[in-house]
Order: C-alpha cells, then sequence, then structure tokens
C-alpha cells in the first residue's frame, strides 16, 4: 500500500462499487470523486502533489482510476445514486472559478438523470448533521450493504452488518435533515450565478 495513493480497502470496495445496484454518498468540503469534473479532479489531485501528500504517478493512478469508476454510473442499468453533499462542497473554490463554474453546471446536469439525488446539508443544519466525515454505502445486488469511509491516512471497508446498519440509519437521517433536490438545486443555480 505505501507505492500506491490508494488508501486501505479502497481497491476491494472500488471494485463492489462498479457492479452496485445503489450508491449513497456524504461529503464535506469538495465534491465526491464520482461526480467530479476532469479539471476539479485534476484541480484536487495537484494541490496533493504539490503538498508532497502523493507523487506525480500518484497523480496519475488516481485520475486514472477516477475515470474509471466513474463510467460505472453509464452501465445499464444505471445504479441509483444519492450524495448529500455538505454546503461546503459547492462554496469551496476548487481550480479557480471557471473550473468551480463547470463543476456545479455537471452537477446540475447530473441531478437531471432520474437515477441521481441530490441534495445538500447547508451549514446551520449544525449538530443534526449525521456524519462529521465522508462516508460511501453501497447497496450490492443482492441486497447485502458494505459501508467505506475514510480520513486523510487511512480508509475503512465495513462489512459487518452489525456495523454498517448503523450507518445506514444515520444516513437516512441526514437524507431527511437535508434540504431537498429541488431546493438543493436551486441553490446550486444560485451558486452558479455568481461564477464566470
Amino acid at each position: 500500500m505505501r507505492e500506491t495513493s490508494l488508501l486501505e480497502g479502497f481497491p476491494e470496495f472500488v471494485a463492489l462499487e462498479a457492479s452496485a445496484a445503489e450508491i449513497r454518498l456524504f461529503e464535506v468540503g469538495i465534491i465526491p470523486g464520482l461526480l467530479q469534473t476532469p479539471d476539479y479532479a485534476e484541480a484536487i489531485t495537484r494541490g496533493a502533489v504539490r503538498r508532497g501528500a502523493i507523487t506525480e504517478q500518484q497523480a496519475e493512478e488516481r485520475l486514472t482510476l477516477l475515470a474509471k469508476r466513474q463510467d460505472s454510473l453509464l452501465r445499464s442499468p444505471a445504479p441509483l445514486v444519492y450524495a448529500v453533499l455538505d454546503e461546503g462542497c459547492i462554496r469551496r473554490t476548487v481550480g479557480g472559478p471557471q473550473t468551480m463554474a463547470a463543476q456545479l453546471d455537471h452537477l446540475l446536469l447530473l441531478a437531471e438523470r432520474s437515477s441521481v439525488v441530490v441534495q445538500l446539508t447547508p451549514f446551520d443544519l449544525g449538530e443534526r448533521r449525521a456524519f462529521d466525515l465522508p462516508v460511501t454505502l453501497l447497496t450490492l445486488r443482492d441486497r447485502s450493504q458494505i459501508a467505506y469511509s475514510e480520513s486523510a491516512q487511512s480508509g475503512r471497508l465495513e462489512r459487518e452488518t452489525r456495523y454498517v446498519q448503523p450507518l445506514v440509519t444515520a444516513y437516512h437521517h441526514l437524507q431527511v435533515e437535508a434540504s431537498p433536490q429541488e431546493q438543493s438545486l436551486a441553490a446550486i443555480e444560485q451558486l452558479r450565478k455568481g461564477t464566470p
């Protein structure tokens, strides 16, 4: 693992994600990888290279893997994707104003798909926000569920129902507390008007 930029558990998670029936995402601070434009993803990755967190080779590995992961959203039948984004995800400019404008446009286009739901958790949700770190929940074709979460230094893939089920319950609470999709998209459109 030390020679790769991928966190522990992530390669196995990606293999399961590629065939999942449902993907539930929660992200703090940046747009989740599956929903990123290439320019946005490159800006995030190049930032990691500049900080010395990863090498150029590892950056390329990440970008190549991300493109493959995003291709899985186009399969038939498409997975149902539920994305709950902390408000900071859309307010934090990544890659400059033009990159961010394209990213916001991309989110709006993704939300037009019948298989994608985008919701925002506004800053004033405060302590009612169910998660403090990013989490992804997968429902596989056999209806089993797994969870993947990560911090800056480690990733964790969880399969045991007794650990996954509380996360699924918390995610459902989060979806109820989050702004409805229509209101969330209106907020993204309003923010988009202020970008070039």
